[in-house]
């Protein structure tokens, strides 16, 4: 077996899946109940709040794909990145289900350098308010800002799926109409 179904009712098969098997409300939900850091927090703080948070820090055309950034997680977790390096068959599923968002919402094939300095900058801002600095250097930080914008306070999982299809919502509007 090589799918999982998603609550939705999808089947969403990692080998034969494609864009019809996206759906932006099984992306919230899953990202909403996924713990960044692996859970190892003091208290949970969602990869849907992180996404939100990364599409303030952007500039207005790069909003959406700061929000979906992470959006294949939604089908095959948030894993630590040092654990990811280990297992290239996992990265080439992941790529094999981003490209699908990347595809389905009209996102660039590649996260642009503007998302990524985001997404650094807010583990910094994580690293900062969510009480797991200690201390110790972590390189891939070297040289990244904290976020002056952002004081990060965790939302439970109902609060950060409606903060998600806000912002998601909200930023569809914006693309629709040409503004973004």
């Amino acid at each position: 077996m090589s799918y999982i179904q998603t609550l939705s009712g999808k089947k969403f098969d990692y080998v034969n899946a494609t864009v019809d098997d996206i759906e932006i409300e099984d992306i919230a939900t899953a990202l909403s109940h996924i713990c960044r850091f692996a859970g190892h927090l003091p208290e949970f703080y969602s990869v849907a709040q992180h996404s939100v948070l990364c599409s303030q820090l952007v500039e207005p055309e790069f909003a959406f794909e700061a929000l979906m950034h992470d959006a294949a997680e939604a089908y095959c977790q948030d894993i630590p990145a040092p654990l990811k390096a280990l297992l290239p068959d996992y990265r080439r599923i992941e790529a094999f289900v981003d490209e699908l968002i990347r595809f389905k919402f009209n996102l660039p094939l590649t996260q642009s350098p503007v998302v990524k300095y985001a997404d650094l900058t807010m583990l910094a801002t994580e690293r900062r308010d969510l009480d797991i600095d200690d201390g110790t250097s972590w390189p891939i930080l070297e040289g990244i800002p904290t976020s002056d914008l952002i004081q990060i306070a965790p939302l439970r999982p109902g609060q950060a799926y409606g903060l998600f299809m806000t912002r998601f919502n909200e930023l569809m509007e914006l693309r629709a109409c040409n503004t973004i």
